[in-house]
């Protein structure tokens, strides 16, 4: 049911702004690790190295690491270690149930911690899978019970819902 959580690797590409105004690309690629002061040092260390003096604005022009997580060009530093701490220790799900609800860490722990139900081929096999292991189901019933339709019925009612895997699979969470 349920698969050991990939190690993302966030890092974001700092840019100094003074120098891009002025044609220079100057900037670094910093690891996000979960300590914001070193972040921010990392930062320093950037605009100190630039080539235009008292360069003091900076802008996050790229980042990888985060999986389906966007970094917007201004996000506060502490916001982006903030993800960065959950995506470790989340991983994939993480980024991907944080996507689905537009970054809210807060909605993302709360769906993962509470309403994560697993990974199935569909949310219908996730309902006959539940379905037979709590409803003791009368052997000459079995064929006529529609697992499409149940499913088709929990999405529309807010029950259930999915987010798309890998290899076609989804992982399902109950409603929200």
């Amino acid at each position: 049911m349920g698969q050991a959580a990939e190690i993302l690797e966030p890092r974001i590409y700092v840019a100094c702004l003074g120098a891009y105004n002025c044609g220079v690309l100057h900037g670094a690629w910093i690891e996000v690790e979960d300590d914001l002061e070193a972040v921010l040092a990392a930062v320093a260390a950037m605009l100190a190295a630039s080539p235009e003096p008292d360069a003091e604005e900076y802008a996050i022009h790229d980042y990888e690491g985060f999986g389906a997580v966007e970094i917007g060009e201004y996000t506060p530093m502490a916001k982006v270690v903030e993800i960065a701490a959950f995506l470790r220790e989340r991983g994939e799900l993480g980024a991907l149930v944080l996507g689905h609800v537009n970054g809210d860490l807060g909605e993302a722990e709360g769906l993962i911690e509470d309403g994560y139900r697993g990974r199935f081929s569909s949310l219908a096999d996730y309902l006959q899978e539940l379905t037979e292991e709590s409803t003791q189901i009368p052997e000459v019933l079995r064929l006529y019970i529609d697992y499409e339709a149940m499913a088709r019925d929990a999405e529309i009612s807010g029950d259930a819902f999915t987010i798309a895997a890998e290899g076609g699979e989804v992982h399902v969470f109950s409603g929200r």
